[in-house]
């Protein structure tokens, strides 16, 4: 009886002491860097002027959060990046499943998909402007164009590398084509749907900077870009760094979600 009561309590405990060691792993490399960072300032080897200290950039993010607007560049950031990645995801994934599931389809748009997934959205800017204006729909539309081909590349080539045998003995046991997408190859490419994601998010921060040079007065990237006409390194390395802090949270958040929607998936445990 004592032995029942224990195990759940020694499980539980086991599964802190991992989630601990889990935090702690991630949290090393920052306070690596952050040490690389002091002694490279120390050593000399870059100006001083050039390079801010840790400590610098934290005043700056102090003062930016009581006297500045920095959390409201935040929000705008977030909310940028965001509508762009749903409004990305949206469109990727209906065309990566037509793609994936009819090779004429894919042949002919294959193609058009590579050349303006290589065209990179910065070049876009002045057409974007004559069509859009410089409003806030034309900073999401260039993050809806950058997030859309990073994911329905992911989406087709996902579909594609799924093995014929489901779809045969699917076929075998009577199956139509509309069971076979909705039974076998939709939840088969649900995997491949939150990569689409993680990968579309990453191109969505990647490419913010570039969407907020339209005019914008809020943000991060215009923040930094604010920033670099007064020389003010401090506050670029604070756009920087939150930027990454951002990209960073909301890709664990996919991928607990990830965890939880795919747990039935075999992997590899290293």
């Amino acid at each position: 009886m004592s032995t029942q009561l224990t195990e759940p309590s020694v499980a539980k405990e086991s599964n802190r002491k991992s989630y601990l060691a889990d935090i702690s792993l991630a949290i090393v490399p920052f306070v690596c860097l952050i040490g690389f960072w002091f002694m490279l300032r120390a050593t000399g080897l870059i100006n001083p002027t050039l390079l801010p200290s840790p400590a610098a950039v934290l005043d700056v993010f102090w003062h930016s959060v009581t006297e500045g607007d920095l959390l409201v560049n935040i929000v705008a950031s977030v909310k940028r990046v965001i509508f762009g990645l749903l409004l990305g995801m949206l469109f990727a994934v209906p065309v990566g499943f037509l793609i994936g599931w009819y090779k004429p389809v894919r042949r002919f748009v294959d193609p058009l998909i590579n050349f303006f997934r290589a065209l990179p959205p910065i070049a876009l800017i002045p057409l974007v402007i004559v069509y859009l204006g410089i409003g806030e729909v034309a900073k999401i539309a260039i993050l809806f164009y950058a997030s859309f081909f990073a994911a329905v590349i992911v989406m087709y080539e996902g579909m594609t590398q799924i093995s014929p045998v489901y779809i045969r003995v699917a076929k075998t046991l009577g199956a139509t084509d509309m069971e076979i997408f909705l039974k076998v190859m939709l939840p088969m490419t649900v995997p491949h749907m939150l990569t689409a994601l993680r990968v579309a998010l990453g191109v969505a921060w990647a490419t913010l900077v570039a969407s907020e040079l339209v005019a914008a007065q809020q943000g991060l990237g215009a923040m930094i870009q604010n920033a670099s006409s007064f020389f003010d390194l401090g506050t670029i390395y604070l756009g920087i760094i939150c930027i990454g802090t951002l990209a960073l949270m909301m890709d664990l958040i996919i991928r607990k979600v990830s965890e939880r929607l795919v747990s039935w998936q075999d992997k590899v445990e290293n």
